[in-house]
């Protein structure tokens, strides 16, 4: 952090240290502390390519020899250089292993220090209420609890080389064509129950700073906001790190300062020389710079006089061996088996050649182009992935753009994979031409260009050339594989009856052909769970408009939403089969102190050793105020050999049953009957009841 001095080793001399350093400072230099510096210039030197460098996102002092914040982003994998590519952060939910995303935390920890960053942006935890939403793929799925188990992993993992992560986006930003403009209206216990709980899961387990959302939240855009940034942020939830601006339009005014915005990036666009003149003529009271800069030092020292777990963060770290073998295990246990009749999984013996139809069969596709993007030194391909595995000989490949050719592949195979889905084209960041954020000049916000990428999807259906193709394959009368490649719910409505098994297989990352071939021949049992509801109908899901000025966020989304109106889903939230069966019995649950303790046996019937996500859920008395049917408050993943019955536990807190009451502004535990629930998806349980 210093270059004078080792970092102070407790608490109050810590305290004291900042102190010091702050009574150095003079006023320009305390606000040039608030904002990033040196972006545009640096992305008109890299030819506008995003992560090509770290970038200076706040802190420092070259004069007294204090570290900036140097900032990469990466849901996905570290976004510079040539960084390992794990499967997209809804493809890591689906494997509801904490452990696993931990562990992918720390690679991404290891490989940003190792290419000179010090502050990472790779915990998305916004909540999916709508599939169309463009960057489903960079968050983990529709429900708070799950969201914030897995984000808290994430970003401990990334900490624990002491590189300091941020949550993001705060708060409610689940639209993209109009994040910029867009007013989120929420009330108490919708803002309180479904939008924010898991960005105060990920505070709790330790995460240092929070980066504010684009979008308005009743009426205020989020980086100046005062309710959620000091209200809710420091008076209630007493969170003591430092807070930052999303890129270029994430604050408007100077009072976002004031409302408890502590770093504005890239550029200081409207504070810089703007807070420094305010604060002058007393529009800013000197304590909020003051009071900025202690929260951005104090977060720096305390990880500065932290021992680092290696000797060294080389670039031979950058991609390493364990790390890529990393990203195929996320890519072998993402997959989510929606539909098998028993043509899964394949049999070499019997499939003596295999068409794979589709053009994004034999595409690099690892996800959206936008602040995201990875580029690994190589993707595996599921057309690469099946050759290797089979042999060129015994893979037939064609396309959507010559159907003939797809089904004289089709005829002349034993069975067919149709790979499907999307690209960076339908789905993702929405951006205007590439990634300038103002690199071009020097904006209020990005620059334009004519040819828009990524975005909200404008239907959850596949393309209709694909759905032809599918058809075109089912006519060869060989069993039809489908596998989609996406970053959240595909209807399959209009083609699911010409398939013999659907795959839901993500943006796999850099190894993902190689999970899929493994999955498909059974060298891999799929594991994955749905981190979200399919519904049958587009209008089964919230109302969704792309382009809209304003938008109510309610209490319903997901699996809430159709179990309250009673409307079955086609998948169900956490369905995902096996090559095997499981059996559930033995649910039992009790009170213990300030949690209920649950446990549920789980047998593994099958002839295959195979892994199961048990879910335990949750349902309240709903007498005192109306509540979900049912939520997830717990998962574990057991591995079970053929006849092994194993015993999945959970402890869940009390105070995670609670509700927010608008009339005291606080939480309120009910009394009465609670449903528990335990199972391999949301509809698939076990119940009992316990009294609170």
């Amino acid at each position: 952090m210093t270059g004078h001095t080792p970092p102070p080793a407790t608490t109050t001399a810590l305290h004291e240290k900042v102190d010091a350093l702050l009574a150095q400072m003079s006023l320009s230099e305390k606000v040039e502390m608030m904002s990033g510096h040196g972006f545009f210039a640096a992305m008109q030197e890299d030819d506008r390519v995003w992560g090509a460098r770290p970038y200076r996102t706040g802190g420092g002092n070259e004069r007294l020899g204090l570290t900036p914040l140097w900032f990469t982003d990466g849901p996905r994998g570290v976004a510079r250089g040539s960084s390992t590519c794990f499967p997209c952060t809804m493809a890591r939910g689906a494997t509801f292993d904490a452990d696993l995303e931990l562990r992918i935390g720390q690679a991404m920890g290891i490989e940003a220090r190792a290419q000179g960053c010090n502050f990472s942006g790779a915990v998305c935890i916004n909540l999916l209420r709508h599939p169309a939403w463009g960057r489903a793929q960079e968050t983990y799925g529709e429900d708070s609890w799950h969201l914030g188990v897995m984000g808290a992993a994430m970003g401990t993992g990334i900490q624990t080389h002491n590189v300091i992560a941020t949550i993001k986006h705060f708060a409610l930003n689940s639209m993209e064509n109009a994040r910029f403009k867009v007013n989120v209206k929420a009330d108490e216990r919708a803002l309180h129950e479904v939008y924010l709980p898991h960005f105060k899961h990920c505070l709790d387990a330790g995460i240092a700073s929070v980066m504010t959302a684009y979008n308005k939240v009743n009426g205020e855009y989020c980086g100046q906001d005062r309710v959620l940034l000091t209200e809710i942020l420091r008076d209630e939830w007493k969170f003591d790190g430092f807070v930052h601006s999303d890129w270029v339009r994430g604050v408007y005014k100077v009072y976002g300062a004031s409302a408890g915005l502590d770093i504005e990036n890239p550029e200081p666009l409207v504070f810089g020389d703007n807070l420094v003149k305010a604060v002058e003529e007393g529009m800013v009271e000197p304590y909020v710079v003051d009071r900025a800069c202690r929260r951005i030092l104090t977060t720096q020292l305390r990880f500065a006089r932290r021992q680092d777990p290696l000797p060294t963060y080389g670039p031979e770290l950058v991609a390493c061996e364990a790390h890529r073998t990393l990203a195929l295990e996320a890519a072998r246990k993402c997959a989510v088996l929606l539909e098998n009749d028993g043509t899964l999984p394949l049999r070499r013996d019997k499939v003596r050649k295999l068409a794979v139809l589709g053009a994004l069969a034999a595409l690099e596709n690892t996800g959206d182009n936008g602040s995201s993007r990875v580029r690994p030194p190589y993707v595996v391909t599921p057309l690469a992935g099946l050759r290797r595995m089979l042999g060129e000989e015994a893979v037939l490949h064609a396309d959507e753009s010559d159907l003939d050719a797809a089904r004289a592949a089709a005829a002349a195979a034993d069975a067919v994979l149709v790979v499907t889905g999307y690209t960076a084209k339908e789905e993702g960041e929405y951006i205007l031409g590439d990634i300038a954020l103002g690199a071009d000049k020097k904006p209020r916000g990005p620059s334009l260009s004519p040819t828009p990428i990524g975005g909200d999807r404008e239907s959850l259906s596949l393309p209709s050339a694909q759905v032809a193709l599918i058809k075109a394959a089912a006519e060869s009368a060989k069993p039809v594989v489908v596998a989609i490649v996406a970053g959240s719910a595909v209807l399959v409505e209009e083609w699911r009856e010409d398939a013999q098994a659907i795959l839901m297989s993500f943006y796999a990352g850099m190894e993902g052909g190689t999970a899929l071939s493994e999955l498909l021949f059974g060298d891999v049992v799929p594991s994955g769970k749905l981190p979200f509801t399919i519904a049958r109908d587009a209008a089964h899901y919230p109302h969704f408009d792309r382009d809209a000025d304003e938008i109510t966020y309610d209490l319903w989304h997901g699996y809430t939403k159709l179990e309250r109106e009673g409307i079955a889903p086609r998948y169900a939230f956490g369905h995902g089969l096996s090559y095997t069966l499981f059996a559930y019995s033995a649910l039992v649950a009790r009170v213990a102190g300030d949690a209920v303790e649950v446990s549920v046996a789980v047998r593994n019937i099958g002839d295959v050793t195979a892994d199961e996500v048990v879910q335990c859920y949750i349902g309240a008395p709903a007498v005192e105020a109306e509540r979900p049917i049912k939520q997830l408050r717990g998962f574990t993943r057991l591995t079970l050999a053929p006849q092994q019955t194993g015993i999945a536990r959970f402890r869940i807190p009390l105070d995670s049953l609670r509700w927010r009451d608008p009339a005291s502004h606080g939480w309120r535990l009910e009394r009465g009957a609670y449903r528990i629930y335990a199972g391999g998806s949301s509809q698939s349980c076990l119940t009992t009841s316990i009294e609170v």
